[in-house]
């Protein structure tokens, strides 16, 4: 149940908007303030649009395109004009937003960042993308987890931004961390359209949390884009599912509060429960250990898999970016004072 797209919004329901942006060209400094604004515009929109919509969220890559683009003069700043523009939108507009941007990053390269902004313009959420696409991207491994914030009507809300939704163990981490809704941005193109739709639903069943997900739309004169948001709600079946039209805005009430009714009181396919109660119908409490060999090596720093000698792409040279020389470090450090 949506609530009609969230006409009809109900005491405990949270109202999403996920923006089907179409996908722009961005190759200078004057590209990307034009879409800076293009983005705030589409804000007032989504306002005007929906009157009950809580949160307007933007899909990865709305700011800077597909190009891959690692140019300094177009990477962004947390404290940069790009994010006090879209602090301002949400301000002017009463509403909250998710937006995406590429971030300078001066010990390597970039990091691919989402984050969320209350309808006062404060900083709720930071995310930097833990599984870039590769080989296709280049941004660096993000290295702080994935945060959890409460959002509108106290509803626990985590990020994920595209690739990594194809990592049960991500949609696993949010719920773990107490996500009851999941939201993932994406900029795919129409061949993943398939493994984007499963994801989405076994990312929402496995964990009884609600996803909420959008990919850029259109074509930019290279790579097509598909749209498709959807929303699926905890049992696995999708309530709201968009077109290929882009500047679509679909719309979903969601409802936090039947996701900690059904995460309390289900005992069949309770699944995040149950992972770490094996087997309580035998054994008080169910066995609490970790039988999973991958976890355990990856962990003591030994992943590695049966065939891995015969991986041929192991770099990004494919897609026309050098090998690395750099050994990856795992620094802490974050642009923003707050990050859940």
């Amino acid at each position: 149940m949506s609530g009609l797209g969230g006409l009809n919004k109900s005491p405990n329901g949270l109202v999403l908007g996920m923006v089907q942006l179409q996908l722009p060209v961005v190759k200078t400094a004057a590209d990307l303030a034009a879409q800076t604004e293009r983005i705030c515009t589409m804000v007032a929109k989504a306002r005007r649009n929906l009157p009950t919509m809580d949160m307007v969220v933007f899909p990865e890559y709305a700011l800077h395109g597909l190009s891959m683009d690692t140019n300094p003069e177009i990477m962004c700043r947390m404290d940069g004009p790009e994010v006090a523009a879209f602090r301002q939108a949400c301000i002017d507009n009463r509403i909250w937003g998710c937006f995406s941007i590429m971030e300078f990053n001066p010990e390597g390269y970039p990091y691919n960042v989402g984050f969320i902004l209350d309808d006062k313009g404060e900083l709720q959420l930071y995310y930097r993308k833990l599984h870039p696409w590769v080989p296709v991207e280049p941004w660096e491994p993000g290295n702080l987890g994935i945060p959890v914030c409460t959002g509108p009507n106290g509803a626990k809300i985590a990020l994920i931004i595209c690739h990594d939704g194809m990592f049960p163990e991500m949609a696993r981490e949010s719920a773990y961390k107490g996500a009851e809704i999941m939201i993932r941005t994406a900029g795919y193109t129409a061949p993943i359209r398939h493994t984007w739709k499963i994801t989405n639903q076994a990312n929402a069943f496995c964990n009884l949390m609600v996803t909420a997900s959008v990919c850029m739309c259109g074509s930019d004169g290279s790579f097509d884009s598909m749209g498709e948001g959807m929303f699926v709600n905890f049992d696995g079946t999708v309530m709201v599912q968009g077109s290929h039209r882009p500047d679509e805005i679909i719309t979903c009430e969601v409802r936090p509060d039947l996701v900690r009714e059904a995460r309390a009181h289900w005992g069949v396919e309770n699944n995040i429960y149950q992972f770490g109660h094996r087997a309580y119908v035998a054994v008080k409490g169910g066995a609490q250990d970790c039988p999973y060999t991958f976890m355990q090596d990856m962990v003591a720093g030994r992943y590695r898999l049966p065939w891995e000698d015969t991986v041929k792409v192991t770099d990004g040279s494919s897609c026309g970016f050098p090998k690395p020389e750099r050994i990856y470090q795992n620094p802490t450090t974050s642009p923003v004072k707050k990050h859940a």
